[in-house]
């Protein structure tokens, strides 16, 4: 297969496991080779020309098949279930005979099943309501156990470490007429404190097939994280009830999706890909299963529809995929999980309210922002939100409780500027998120400076959301420069990994230089890496720019005791090079980070560079002298 070095990002193309998107490389997930493979009882029917709902739904009952719509609205490919297979089963080759006996039917795939995690820490326990205080803030009985909407210290934190909405809602920020999807094991849309900010139309159940995503029964409260979820973003102000959302006027559209016994390809692309034009931001707080062993991401058509939204979404401004990064702790690493991973989404980590780390926080250098998760002092000091059957809960967690307060803030900035890109919302995270008081509470991992001056960390991104600060900018905001991708350059042989030291690599590149899509400016660098190791857990990878920022690619995983998958065509991401020049020398350095004896190689190194050829903020006006903005600019026109 032969495919433009560089270009712009137009048409999509699946070929062997490989995204093409224009010469966009990105990689597919198979299942693991090793992993036993479990099958469901869903097809993918793709059909030889288009075919209308009514006659895809004729030709499923002809075969014994009950159609369950469409695959992103295509009017080829179709989503078929036998309810005479359970949803775990074994490849059934006489189902596919069977459908494929069908001459108008050109591919006909059984979809495997995997497991998806809801991210959340702790047990999920539920209170009830307190009794109202009236003040000159939001009246809801739970905003003063909101710490992470303002922080005054008293339930343990540092005073001013919060998300800074008061000054967004006071510039008149309220999220109206913003839609969050929450994709998640549904939402109770009948809660006081959210069915008034409920978007019917933009919701639908995967799990059951119908327009209803109201969570299923279970005796432990199990199925309450999208509840939870929901209420952080758009729970509604000064009504008596729990507390108030980040984005209260906004409304939250339930999309029920992890509730089955296996998740599906098709399940996930629907699900990311439902009502575009209406959903503006998708929220996720799960992933693969956090256990510092796994490497895992979004299959073909799961990709497809993440990629379509970010060009097609909201009438072609794209829309805003947030990821919860994880919570397998500093034995995992989220540049691991492919949809953190992914520079289609926003990755947030999350800190805890006296600007620590939490200790189930990943860390990886994909993260572009965080939020917060429960306090540090009291452990029963959590997110206060929205729970099941109308009550209220100060004990939800995790980085599933960072995610969708990142939604809210986006939401806040997208309602004073219809008009930014999934790029723009990803720019105006870099440059307005804040150290604060935010640290690494074991030392490991210090504040750095990029080659442009942006300042970040291996735990938290570029800081903080600021609420205030994103809106006020998004306000005058200009859309940034057309963004273009380059593959930098290959090193294509096998080399073993030494016992002892490291294995240095070099890629120079001139990143497209003179030709239409040269990139100048960076956004994202990925790694896309082949190799192989005794214990896959104990390698560590290094990525240097060319301007001298070291982002670690990979950490040590000590629970990955891997020694056949490997990485396959695997693409580390990193932000930590934003804004800087790609051009020159890039080291990549891998060795053992183990007490034992290892053996391995890499096989493959391609290094691909996005991002723009014109400065992103040349026209930008500063108020600020010493912001963010005003030392990337000033880096940008020293390098001019």
């Amino acid at each position: 297969m032969s495919v433009p070095r560089c270009c712009r990002m137009n048409n999509i193309a699946v070929f062997a496991g490989i995204l093409v998107s224009c010469g966009i490389i990105i990689v597919l997930i198979p299942a693991p080779a090793s992993a036993t493979r479990v099958f469901t009882n869903s097809f993918l029917v793709e059909f030889h020309d288009d075919v209308s709902k009514s006659e895809a739904d004729k030709i499923a009952r002809e075969h014994g098949f009950e159609n369950a719509g469409p695959l992103m609205r295509s009017k080829r490919e179709y989503h078929f279930i036998h309810r005479g297979l359970p949803a775990r089963s074994k490849r059934s080759i006489p189902h596919h005979r069977n459908l494929k006996s069908n001459e108008k039917i050109k591919l006909v795939a059984q979809q495997p099943g995997f497991k998806r995690s809801k991210r959340g820490y702790g047990p999920l326990i539920h209170k009830g309501q307190v009794a109202l205080d009236k003040s000159a803030e939001p009246t809801d009985p739970y905003f003063q156990f909101q710490w992470y909407l303002k922080n005054d210290g008293s339930l343990g934190g540092k005073p001013r470490l919060d998300l800074n909405v008061e000054a967004a809602w006071a510039q008149g920020a309220t999220g109206k007429n913003i839609t969050t999807a929450i994709m998640d094991d549904g939402i109770d849309y009948l809660h006081p404190d959210l069915k008034f900010n409920y978007n019917a139309k933009a919701s639908y159940d995967f799990s059951s097939n119908d327009p209803f995503p109201y969570p299923r029964y279970t005796d432990d409260w199990f199925n309450s994280h999208g509840t939870r979820c929901a209420g952080e973003v758009a729970a509604a102000r000064d009504n008596g009830v729990c507390g108030v959302g980040v984005a209260y006027d906004s409304k939250v559209a339930g999309i029920r999706m992890l509730d089955q016994p296996y998740m599906t390809d098709l399940i996930e692309a629907n699900s990311m890909g439902h009502e575009p034009n209406l959903i503006d931001i998708y929220s996720a707080s799960w992933g693969p299963t956090d256990d510092g062993k796994t490497v895992d991401g979004p299959r073909n058509a799961t990709m497809r529809a993440i990629v379509k939204g970010v060009n097609e979404g909201r009438n072609g401004l794209g829309n805003i995929y947030v990821w919860a990064s994880g919570d397998g702790g500093e034995d995992d690493d989220c540049n691991c999980d492919g949809y953190a991973a992914s520079m289609w989404t926003i990755s947030i980590n999350s800190a805890i309210n006296n600007g620590q780390n939490a200790h189930y926080d990943e860390s990886c250098t994909s993260t572009l922002a965080s939020t917060f998760s429960n306090g540090g002092g009291d452990p029963k000091t959590g997110v206060a939100t929205t729970d099941l059957y109308g009550r209220c809960t100060k004990t939800h967690s995790g980085t599933s409780a960072a995610a969708p307060e990142a939604a809210g803030v986006f939401a806040l900035a997208l309602e004073v500027n219809r008009n930014l890109t999934w790029r723009d919302i990803q720019h105006l995270t870099v440059l307005t998120s804040k150290r604060n008081s935010l640290y690494d509470g074991k030392g490991y991992f210090k504040w750095q400076m990029n080659g442009v001056g942006l300042e970040f960390n291996h735990l938290f991104g570029y800081g903080v959301l600021d609420a205030g600060a994103m809106v006020a900018m998004a306000k005058d905001w200009i859309t940034v420069p057309q963004r273009y991708h380059c593959d930098g350059g290959k090193v294509n042989k096998t080399l073993s990994i030494p016992t002892n030291g490291s294995l240095t690599l070099f890629i120079d590149t001139h990143a497209c230089r003179g030709t239409e899509n040269q990139v100048d400016y960076l956004e994202h660098v990925q790694a896309v890496i082949t190799l192989n190791s005794s214990r896959r857990g104990e390698v560590i990878m290094h990525l240097v720019s060319p301007m001298g920022t070291r982002s670690m690619i990979l950490s040590r995983r000590p629970n990955d005791d891997d020694h056949t998958d490997g990485f396959a065509k695997w693409p580390f991401m990193t932000t930590h090079t934003w804004g800087e020049n790609p051009r020159g020398r890039w080291k990549l350095e891998i060795k053992f980070n183990s007490p034992n004896t290892q053996t391995g190689f890499i096989k493959e190194w391609d290094l691909l560079l996005h991002g723009t050829r014109e400065a992103p903020y040349k026209d930008l006006a500063v108020a600020d002298p010493h912001s963010k903005l005003a030392i990337v600019k000033k880096a940008h026109e020293d390098r001019r």
